[in-house]
């Protein structure tokens, strides 16, 4: 009976061994093999999405970077700009002033030759007036002095002696 048992465990034995290695065998064909591939193409995936993930970072960085590099370019464009305009503003004034200056030069030159001129005419007329009232006045003193005809003699006579031969 020891026999039988240890034949029977035996047969036992290598049965089940052999059903161990066919089921291995069915389920590396149909189970294994596919769910195997699934995990593969899983991996895979996974991985890809890792090497996107990392190219993403990869280029925000790059981004980030070019956005810091474009923003101090910008910042010194605009300071630069801001200097400019400064410096035209300041050549503007300066050349407003200058323009100025000499207008108002112009202006005060033209004015003075204008009054000089019209203090020339008023002189003038001046002269004409007092030359005009002295006139008038010496003609009536003469005619006054010259009313009586001894009067007339002895003025001639006055003229006369004043007067010097030349």
């Amino acid at each position: 009976m020891e026999k039988l048992i240890t034949e029977f465990s035996f047969g036992l034995f290598f049965w089940q061994l052999l059903i161990f290695i066919g089921l291995i065998f069915l389920l590396k064909k149909y189970a294994w093999k596919p769910i195997l591939d699934a995990v593969d193409e899983r991996e895979t995936s996974i991985k890809e999405a890792i090497s996107s993930a990392e190219k993403a970072r990869k280029e925000m960085e790059s981004l980030k970077e070019d956005n810091s590099r474009i923003l101090k370019e910008a910042l010194l464009e605009r300071e630069k700009l801001l200097k400019e305009a400064k410096k035209t503003k300041e050549e503007l004034i300066d050349s407003a002033k200058e323009e100025a200056k000499i207008e108002a030069k112009r202006i005060m030159s033209q004015a003075n030759l204008t009054i000089e001129n019209e203090k020339r005419v008023a002189i003038k007329e001046l002269k004409n007036q007092v030359f005009s009232i002295s006139m008038e006045i010496a003609e009536k003193v003469i005619r006054k002095e010259l009313d009586d005809k001894s009067k007339q003699q002895d003025f001639l006579n006055q003229l006369i002696d004043e007067t010097t031969l030349k």
